[in-house]
């Protein structure tokens, strides 16, 4: 079987994971808790068949970016077919490192092709009503924060001590739903980037920063996924892309990459483009996020945009396959991802991943 390539695009990315772990938001490719909601696109002679999750957020981004392809090839017919529902979207009474499978919300996408600007990345809190006006310093001790993610519940255990962390699972509208209709969660944890794309921005609360909770690899950016060698589809998604966005989720896939990460382990990372430097901060904790360690890295990325066409044109980092982004830079970026991994591996971060992945696997 042909190997499926992604071709990274970037729809803006105002500040950086999984699907899952965005609450639906749709960051570059599949990779469990970091990882991405893809959009997966095949020709059918002069029809452009998107499949995409049955999820009414996965609906509206494949949407948003169907609409942009038809601005920019008014001649070709796009047609959004088969709604799938993914392994991810099915299986809501089990935690999401308890599944054991990687690639939850895009593996049926990906089985399909075989067959034939970033926005926000930050994590937000969404209140219960009675709560309205609050901060999660601010809520009384013991409330109940409700979220699938490992990687949010290291960190803000130890940042909010007398809270208590709960799991929560569900697409957004019924997370919400959850959380306003019943009296088990104070507020729960979301990706900033789906409520936005879902246009209830008005529920945010809190934006969490950096200072309090890095988020997951690829959070907040969108993703075509394509048929490996479909150079037709490559160059028209290339249109498309964000180069910042790019090399931000090369550099964040390359690093979790190499620390073998994944839903059962807390990984996160934030990632910052200035000046024609990159800047990569990465993390890794304890369930409890008592132990972590977390360092920043940064390289230069500033490389002319050459003629790259020929034998190298099809060239992937970490499974991203970004045309019109100068390669040097697409390198650079994955190395300074490789080398922060190394770094934190160095100072023991194996050992921090595979307690909390033996506990994991053990709760």
């Amino acid at each position: 079987m042909a190997e499926p390539a992604s071709a990274a695009v970037g729809l803006g990315r105002a500040e950086s994971g999984g699907g899952s772990d965005g609450g639906d938001a749709a960051p570059v490719l599949p990779q469990g808790e970091n990882g991405v909601d893809g959009r997966a696109i095949r020709v059918d002679g002069r029809a452009i068949r998107v499949g995409t999750r049955r999820s009414q957020l996965a609906r509206i981004q494949t949407d948003s970016v169907v609409t942009m392809l038809r601005e920019l090839y008014p001649d070709l017919c796009f047609e959004i077919a088969v709604a799938m529902s993914t392994t991810g979207d099915k299986i809501l009474d089990t935690a999401l490192s308890k599944i054991g499978e990687k690639s939850l919300f895009t593996k049926e996408l990906e089985n399909a092709l075989e067959r034939n600007e970033r926005e926000n990345p930050l994590d937000a809190v969404v209140f219960h009503p009675k709560n309205c006006g609050k901060t999660l310093s601010l809520l009384p001790e013991k409330s109940v924060i409700g979220t699938s993610s490992l990687r949010r519940a290291a960190q803000l255990k130890k940042k909010f001590p007398h809270l208590e962390f709960k799991d929560i699972r569900g697409n957004l509208n019924t997370r919400l739903k959850k959380l306003d209709e019943k009296e088990d969660f104070s507020a729960i944890i979301l990706a900033a980037a789906g409520l936005k794309r879902m246009g209830w921005e008005n529920r945010i609360g809190q934006l969490l920063g950096p200072e309090d909770c890095l988020y997951a690899v690829g959070q907040g950016a969108l993703a075509v996924e394509v048929r490996a060698k479909d150079q037709e589809i490559l160059n028209m998604v290339s249109a498309l892309h964000d180069a910042d966005t790019v090399l931000c989720c090369i550099a964040e896939r390359a690093f979790m990459k190499r620390l073998e990460g994944g839903c059962s382990v807390p990984v996160a990372v934030n990632t910052l483009l200035k000046d024609g430097q990159l800047y990569l901060t990465g993390a890794v904790y304890s369930l409890d996020g008592s132990d972590s360690l977390k360092e920043t890295m940064q390289t230069g990325v500033n490389y002319p945009c050459l003629n790259e066409d020929g034998p190298n044109d099809d060239v992937q980092h970490v499974g991203i396959t970004a045309k019109n982004v100068p390669g040097q830079a697409q390198e650079a970026a994955e190395n300074l991802g490789v080398e922060l991994a190394g770094l934190l591996l160095s100072k023991g971060a194996k050992h921090i991943l595979s307690v909390a992945r033996q506990l994991s696997d053990a709760r």
